[in-house]
């Protein structure tokens, strides 16, 4: 099941400025996130609860700002590119401030994934992605922390296998071609 990202502007002949274009990528993301982990769900692999389904819509939000950075960096000033980051990640964290709120209740659900996401932050900068997508070693770290998120369980032992052969590459795809068309 795939989810239908529209990523063209309504009114294409105005320019969108970085703030705007972060804001609609962090929407995006946020929208191929969830898919994916409920795609997982609908895979067979078990979720513990609710808290666990979040975790994992977490590491794939800081796999797509990882794969926007790397995007940014071809199109955009430095100055730009780090705006834009910033600006996504932020968006991110108030996605995940809301629907934490709504799931869980009263909380600090923003700044501990910026803590998360500073933290993958160093380990994805030492992986290779261009403009033919994610190595395979990227995506490997992407498995290897849902497998870390997934634990131990006997239904849950091959999710690295399904985010390296198919959804981490399809949400690369996806939120690659959103991402272009944003800045087009």
């Amino acid at each position: 099941m795939a989810v239908r990202v529209k990523s063209h502007w309504w009114n294409e002949e105005q320019a969108r400025s970085v703030p705007e274009i972060a804001g609609a990528l962090a929407f995006i993301a946020w929208r191929l996130a969830v898919e994916k982990a409920i795609n997982l769900h609908c895979e067979r692999f078990v979720y513990e609860d609710d808290r666990q389904r979040m975790a994992v819509v977490q590491e794939y939000l800081v796999f797509l700002i990882q794969i926007a950075d790397r995007l940014a960096y071809e199109i955009l000033s430095e100055e730009d590119r780090r705006s834009l980051i910033t600006t996504f990640a932020a968006k991110v964290a108030e996605h995940l401030q809301d629907n934490g709120r709504d799931l869980f209740g009263a909380g600090d659900y923003g700044r501990p994934f910026i803590a998360l996401l500073d933290r993958r932050s160093d380990e994805y900068a030492r992986l290779h992605c261009d403009e033919e997508g994610p190595s395979y070693p990227f995506l490997r770290h992407l498995g290897y922390e849902l497998q870390c998120v997934m634990g131990e369980r006997e239904e849950n032992r091959w999710v690295i296998d399904q985010v390296m052969d198919k959804d981490g590459w399809e949400a690369y795809k996806q939120f690659a071609n959103a991402f272009r068309n944003l800045f087009d």
